[in-house]
């Protein structure tokens, strides 16, 4: 199975309180932090809610 590093490049500082959830929920709670996940369709939609806060890439 596929996996993703997402990367929190922005910060969450201004943004609503759904999109601060879900970074929460990815793990991501610093600037600049990386965490790896699973491709499961969970986990895209969460990166899709906060696309304009992290950078992701696949990882084989």
């Amino acid at each position: 199975m596929a996996k993703y590093r997402i990367k929190q490049i922005k910060s969450k500082i201004g943004s609503n309180k759904r999109q601060v959830a879900t970074l929460e929920a990815l793990g991501l709670h610093k600037m600049n932090q990386v965490v790896e996940h699973d491709a499961k369709p969970e986990i895209l939609g969460m990166i899709n809610a906060v696309k304009h806060l992290v950078s992701f890439e696949e990882i084989k």
